[in-house]
Parts: C-alpha cells; structure tokens; sequence
C-alpha cells in the first residue's frame, strides 16, 4: 500500500502526482473509497460541483479513494490519494489500517514532501524512516532527524507501526522560492525510490521528460530575477562550505 495527501504534507504537489503518476501506469481500478463526513470540515475542503458531458450538474464530495492494480503476476499495489482530513485522525487511521489489513497488504509506504533552503538544480533530497532499519540505507536515503508538528502521514506511520506492520516513509525536500506547482521533480524522485523500495518498475520517461522541462522553466525563472539568483548563490556557498 502507498499512499500520499495533498496539502501540508505534499509542497509542490509531489507526492501526489506521483502516485498519480503510478495509478496511470498501473493502470489501477477502484477499490474502496472512505467517506469524508467524518473526516473533513466541508468549509475548508469544499464540495465541487461539475457538469457531465450530457450536461447534468453533479455533487462530488471530498474522500479519500482507494484503487489498486498490479505491478507483478502475483503482486498487487494499493494506492490512496487524497486531502489530508481535518478531524478525527486517530479513527482515520484505524480506517485506513483495517483496509490494510482486510487487503492482506505486507508494506506500506507513505510519501510526502516539504520546503527546505535547497538549490533548485541539485539533485532532489530524499530523508525518511522505517521500521526496518536496513531498508534507508539500501535506498540512499538519509534518516529523518525532524522533530515537531506532524501531518497525517506521520500519524499514519505511528499507527501502523503500532500495529506491527512493515511501514517507511519517503519525503523529498524542494526548494521553498520556487512557486510553480505540480512539480515533477520532486515527484520523479519519490517514484524512483518507491520502486526501488517495493521492487516494481513503471516507465519513468513521461514523468522524466516533465522533471527535465520543469527544470528549464525554474533555471529561466532563477535567471531573470536577479535578487532569487544572488539568493541562489548563497545557498551553493553554505552548502559547499559544510
């Protein structure tokens, strides 16, 4: 199971878009779906309102999906995307976890990612946690030392880790100055190590040819703002100095 939440937990929609990414590829179907009602202040996370292509005006209201397809003859992925929820985490959890459980699931991973002072054009930084104390160091990936508030991801986590189950936890770190969302970096990175981490492939190019795109567009914006570029610059200084 791999799952993602748009919002506090997602800067640059990263995340998301790459589990998107992974429904497509899969070629997922549904699988279940948890009802907002008790999850979500509608005032926050409205209700949208569209049109079908007959022209009947429908109500769809915020949840959390849940699809699934499969990445090997005998393997299957369960992916859940959705908004973080507003309230009652600890029974969102159990939710989640049940569906988990009911599902057979043997892994799960949870994606997320945040601001950070890096520079744009380096490599995507990767930090995480486990429950298996091999598995950060077999992907690359460098061990969260964060301390402080949580989103629903790291509730998650202590949730299933509570339930004993196999669980890590991936974040890509994007640069805070960059304002131009979704970004596939971020995401591109985040798909490379989950397919590592779970051992499935997915072809990459797509996504990979957004990310180099993206890439140019962030090095245009950089150039022509001579205040972000100096800024830029200081970040390459602190981080050669280290």
């Amino acid at each position: 199971m791999v799952l993602a939440f748009r919002g506090w937990n997602d800067a640059g929609q990263a995340a998301s878009l790459a589990l998107e990414y992974v429904n497509e590829s899969i070629q997922s179907v549904p699988l279940a779906d948890l009802d907002g009602e008790e999850f979500f202040d509608f005032t926050v996370e409205r209700p949208v309102v569209s049109f079908t292509a007959e022209g009947q005006r429908t109500l769809d209201w915020p949840s959390h999906q849940f699809r699934y397809g499969p990445v090997e003859s005998e393997r299957e992925l369960i992916v859940g995307i959705g908004a973080e929820p507003h309230l009652r985490w600890r029974a969102y959890c159990e939710a989640v976890i049940g569906l988990a459980l009911d599902s057979g699931v043997q892994r799960v991973v949870l994606m997320g990612a945040y601001l950070a002072d890096v520079v744009y054009s380096q490599p995507v930084s990767l930090t995480g946690s486990s429950t298996d104390p091999d598995v950060l160091a077999s992907l690359g990936v460098s061990a969260s030392q964060y301390q402080g508030p949580v989103g629903i991801v790291g509730a998650l986590a202590d949730a299933f880790e509570q339930e004993g189950l196999w669980v890590t936890t991936l974040w890509a770190g994007l640069p805070h100055y960059i304002d131009m969302t979704p970004n596939p970096r971020g995401a591109l990175a985040l798909l490379q190590k989950l397919s590592e981490c779970l051992d499935f492939k997915v072809d990459e190019a797509p996504l990979r040819a957004q990310a180099a795109e993206y890439e140019e567009q962030t090095s245009a914006v950089v150039g022509g703002d001579t205040e972000l570029l100096e800024y830029v610059r200081e970040l390459k200084r602190r981080e050669f100095a280290q």
